[in-house]
C-alpha cells in the first residue's frame, strides 16, 4: 500500500497514535464513546479513571507486567485495551491471563473471608491489526464478543469477565453500509491515515473531535518524531508478518510439488514393471525418460 509522504491525519493503530487519541485525560471522552459502542448497549460508561499501564508480575519469572492502556469506570468495572498488530504466540491465553491478572490484584492481603470475593468486572478488549483470531477457522466475523458460558446450553454463567477481539482485516464494510457508530469507529481506526478530510458521514461531534486531535500538523517536532518511529516500528512489522506468509506459501508449495512428483514416481514404477513402454510412460506421468530408465 502506497502511503502518503506527509500524511494528513496519523495512523490511529500505531503506538503513539493510539495513545493519543484514546490514552489521555482530556481525550477521555472518545474512549468512553468507543467502549459504549462496542458493549452495544449491554453496558453504559459515563465516566473513566485511567490507571498505570505497568503491573508488577506475581513471580520473577513472569516479570512486569504492560498493558497498553488500562483504566476504570465510575462502577468500578476495569478495562484492559491492547493494540495487536502481528500474531502473537498464545494470544488468547496471554488475554486470559492479563484479565485475570485484573481479578488477583484485587484480593486482600488478610481478611479474603471477610472480603467475600467482591470483585469487579473486568473486560480485555484487543484490536486486531493486520491479522485474523487465532485458530478463527476462517471466519469472516470481526467483532468476538466472549464470555463464560454453559456448553451445552449457551447460557450465560458470568459475564463480569468478558474479552472483545476486533478483526479489523475482516471489517470490509463500505461508506454506504456504516449505519451504527460501531461500524463508523471502526471505519476510523482501519482507514483514517489514508484520509485528507473529515467525511460528510462522519459529522458527528465525537468523530470532529478525533479528527481534530488527529490531524497531523497539531504535532510538534518532537511528536512527529516520535508517530514516524511509532508508524516504521508498524510498517516493520507488518513487512516481518509479510515475508513469514511468503515463507510459508513457498515451504507449502515445495511440499505439494515433491508430493506430486513421488506420487507420479510411483505410478511410473508401477507401469514399468507391467513392462510399457517407456514413451507411453512419459506421457502419463509428466516425468522425463532418464527418470524412469532409473527407477528400479
Amino acid at each position: 500500500m502506497k502511503q502518503q509522504a506527509t500524511p494528513v491525519f496519523i495512523d490511529p493503530t500505531t503506538d503513539f497514535g493510539f495513545k493519543r487519541i484514546f490514552g489521555t485525560e482530556t481525550n477521555k471522552d472518545l474512549l468512553i464513546s468507543f467502549l459504549n459502542e462496542l458493549f452495544r448497549g449491554r453496558k453504559l460508561i459515563e465516566n473513566l479513571y485511567y490507571n498505570k499501564n505497568e503491573h508488577v508480575g506475581d513471580t520473577e519469572e513472569v516479570g512486569t507486567v504492560i498493558f497498553d492502556l488500562t483504566c476504570t469506570a465510575s462502577d468500578g468495572e476495569q478495562f484492559i485495551i491492547e493494540v495487536q498488530r502481528t500474531p502473537q504466540t498464545n494470544l488468547k491465553k496471554r488475554m486470559l491471563y492479563y484479565g485475570s491478572k485484573l481479578i488477583a490484584d484485587q484480593a486482600p492481603k488478610g481478611n479474603r473471608r471477610g472480603w467475600g470475593y467482591t470483585i469487579s468486572e473486568v473486560y480485555v478488549i484487543v484490536l486486531m491489526d493486520g491479522f485474523p483470531m487465532p485458530d478463527g477457522n476462517s471466519s469472516t466475523e470481526y467483532l468476538h464478543d466472549i464470555c463464560l458460558c454453559n456448553r451445552d446450553s449457551g447460557e450465560v454463567f458470568y459475564d463480569h469477565l468478558g474479552f472483545i477481539y476486533i478483526e479489523l482485516v475482516n471489517f470490509t464494510k463500505g461508506e454506504q453500509e456504516l449505519t451504527v457508530d460501531l461500524d463508523r469507529w471502526l471505519h476510523v481506526l482501519k482507514n483514517m491515515s489514508k484520509m485528507d478530510k473529515l467525511p460528510t458521514y462522519l459529522r458527528k461531534p465525537v468523530f470532529e473531535k478525533l479528527f481534530a486531535i488527529a490531524a497531523y500538523t497539531k504535532l510538534n517536532k518532537e511528536e512527529r518524531d516520535m508517530y514516524n518511529a511509532s508508524l516504521k516500528n508498524k510498517w516493520d512489522a507488518e513487512s516481518i508478518r509479510q515475508t513469514a506468509i511468503l515463507e510459508q506459501e513457498k515451504a507449502r508449495a515445495k511440499g505439494l510439488e515433491e508430493g506430486r512428483k513421488e506420487g507420479a514416481l510411483a505410478i511410473a514404477l508401477k507401469l514399468k514393471n507391467m513392462d510399457m513402454a517407456v514413451e507411453d510412460i512419459v506421457q502419463a506421468t509428466g516425468l522425463s525418460a532418464e527418470e524412469i530408465e532409473e527407477l528400479k
